[in-house]
């Protein structure tokens, strides 16, 4: 009975993909192209197997001694996974910066975004090719999840975990496994790291892990994709 209703609901699900998916705005033919552009968002320079960046960002601040390297040049570093920058989840911890969020380009001008990737201060200009740039402009003006609807500030999630039960031992656990210890290059197990930052657990379970066989859950109802964070929070974290 449980997998005949779980059945239903996906393909429930996928008749409406392009309804309820979470994009601003955007078309059907743009959605492959936000989830591009989060990963690039993510980590850029894995996404195009450029190599990893050496030195520091220019603009990372001097104040921030914890992060350096490559690190410092991933989008997110700067701007969140919640793409609130020092009003969101990083106005405190290792990835403090003061550095502003991207919430005010919903919907904005992807020219215009490109032409900010390529100014003096992110320095972007030639290092990535044009679909590069604008796969991730599309995702910041059409693919941004208002996170803090839904995560709230002790890290729980507005989410159904025995739903999310259900849709995790359907869709994630072939790879990562029922207890979420899988695949064994994980740093920690998968409890552990959605319990520790949901926004980031929210980012990659809606658009997949850059360069990873990772399926994205974007084209879903964004609910599916909370109710599997709900769950995978209660997964072990040892």
């Amino acid at each position: 009975m449980l997998k005949n209703n779980l059945k239903k609901t996906l393909l429930s699900c996928v008749v409406s993909v392009f309804v309820l998916v979470p994009l601003s705005g955007a078309s059907a033919q743009d959605v492959s192209s936000v989830i591009r552009g989060a990963k690039l968002y993510d980590k850029w320079y894995k996404v195009i197997d450029a190599p990893k960046p050496a030195t520091t960002h220019k603009a990372w601040p001097s104040s921030n001694t914890k992060k350096k390297g490559d690190a410092t040049q991933r989008c997110k570093a700067c701007h969140g996974w919640d793409l609130r920058g020092k009003d969101g989840a990083y106005a405190s911890g290792s990835y403090e910066t003061g550095i502003t969020g991207l919430r005010n380009f919903i919907n904005a001008d992807t020219a215009k975004i490109v032409g900010i990737m390529k100014d003096a201060t992110h320095g972007f200009s030639g290092q990535m090719a044009d679909r590069d740039f604008n796969d991730l402009a599309l995702f910041v003006s059409k693919g941004q999840v208002d996170m803090a609807k839904y995560i709230n500030a002790d890290k729980s999630v507005n989410g159904d975990p025995v739903q999310g039960e259900a849709y995790y031992k359907t869709l994630c656990i072939n790879c990562h496994g029922a207890d979420g210890k899988l695949p064994k290059e994980l740093p920690k197990p998968m409890g552990k790291i959605a319990s520790g930052n949901p926004w980031e657990t929210l980012h990659k379970i809606l658009n997949g892990q850059p360069k990873e066989s990772m399926p994205a859950l974007r084209a879903l109802p964004l609910q599916v994709s909370l109710d599997v964070l709900a769950y995978t929070i209660t997964l072990p974290q040892k």
